[in-house]
């Protein structure tokens, strides 16, 4: 028997996992005779009432992953699982998801009732439990007393509100978003993307969502993956890939981050040792270092909240480049040589201030430093 809340609304016990098995999408293009690799040999899981959001720059193969799992693209090869079975040559409409799109997509013609009754009616419910299950989800959803309008006479966020009724009335095992919230201004977007996470959460359905909103991405997901020219670079917790990035791309796509080139000189169970100009620096935590090998060139990576600034001698000098307040932070833009590095320095009242010419000492937090290739 399914857990239903107090609004008549299915908890998601139905919920399933979703496992994309070596799944490759090739495209052809008629105008250059040669093929385009999409998304290439990826593998993952998404696990029972997970939200899992994919996020990488244009054309890294995220929206075209979310399309294989909805049905609209089938896979070159590979499979795509959700529960048990292998859904990768099976319908949109046979493989029990729903989504959300960009545009919403409401059908203009009907109003808010029938747009989100549609689903159920499409499948032949009972005409009781597709008015039970309907009225259910609009009281959910905050939209009792509009059920008469049409979608041309709602805000943003009524509309998306809409498509997220509609997308929920039908009992999902698994939903997609493909980025459902691009279209509402800056304010609504946040209130919408906290509105969305914690329907997630109370329904428990298993979801996965398209965005290249870096912060939409660390507010809402269980679980973040990183696409990059078709191929996924790193899965982990929104902690852990902000804080533990494997590698530059990753480092630099999500949040801001600082690199300074050096040489790996040893590497064990006490930290990294890197050679940065004709200095050696011990990283004490330094990451997980994959394929740094010992003699190779490598990077210090650290965000700019990562270091301490001081007027004294330190282990880099460097001179203030510019100084922006913004109230509950100071960003410095620091010369090191040549090159320049973004720190921040949060609750200025309780640092000391440094201005634009000053010379400061750069030093890295220990376990605030990864060395990447």
């Amino acid at each position: 028997m399914s857990e239903m809340n107090n609004t008549g609304v299915n908890l998601g016990r139905k919920s399933s996992e979703v496992v994309l098995k070596d799944i490759t999408k090739v495209f052809q293009q008629p105008d250059t005779g040669k093929d385009f690799t999409a998304v290439n040999h990826i593998n993952l899981k998404v696990n029972s009432g997970e939200m899992v959001t994919l996020l990488g720059p244009s054309g890294c193969g995220k929206t075209t992953t979310l399309r294989m799992i909805s049905g609209f693209e089938y896979p070159t090869s590979g499979s795509v699982y959700i529960g048990d079975r292998d859904v990768a040559k099976i319908p949109p409409n046979k493989r029990g998801i729903s989504m959300v799109f960009q545009s919403y997509a409401l059908f203009p013609h009907m109003n808010i009732y029938e747009n989100i009754a549609y689903g159920l009616r499409v499948a032949k419910r009972p005409p009781e439990e597709v008015a039970k299950r309907t009225d259910a989800v609009i009281e959910m959803m905050q939209l009792k007393g509009m059920e008469r309008r049409f979608p041309n006479q709602l805000s943003g966020g009524q509309q998306q509100r809409v498509a997220l009724a509609r997308a929920v009335v039908i009992e999902p095992s698994v939903l997609l978003f493909d980025e459902p919230l691009s279209n509402l201004d800056a304010k609504l977007r946040e209130t919408m993307r906290d509105d969305l996470r914690a329907l997630q959460q109370r329904l428990g359905i298993t979801s996965l969502y398209v965005t290249h909103d870096q912060s939409e991405a660390m507010a809402i997901s269980d679980k973040v993956v990183i696409m990059k020219d078709g191929v996924i670079q790193q899965v982990g917790t929104p902690m852990e890939i902000y804080e533990q990035p494997v590698n530059r791309f990753v480092a630099n796509f999500i949040g801001k981050a600082n690199f300074i080139d050096g040489t790996l000189v040893s590497k064990g169970p006490d930290g990294a040792v890197v050679r940065v100009g004709g200095r050696e620096i011990l990283v004490p935590k330094p990451g997980a270092m994959q394929d740094v090998e010992v003699g190779s060139d490598c990077c210090l990576c650290f965000r700019p909240e990562g270091v301490k600034l001081s007027s004294k001698e330190g282990v880099f000098r460097c001179k203030v480049a510019r100084a922006t307040y913004y109230g509950s932070k100071i960003e410095y833009a620091l010369m090191l040589g040549d090159s320049q590095y973004i720190v921040e320095t949060y609750n200025p009242q309780l640092h000391e201030r440094y201005a634009a010419g000053q010379e400061v000492s750069l030093s890295l937090v220990e376990g605030s430093v990864r060395v990447l290739r």
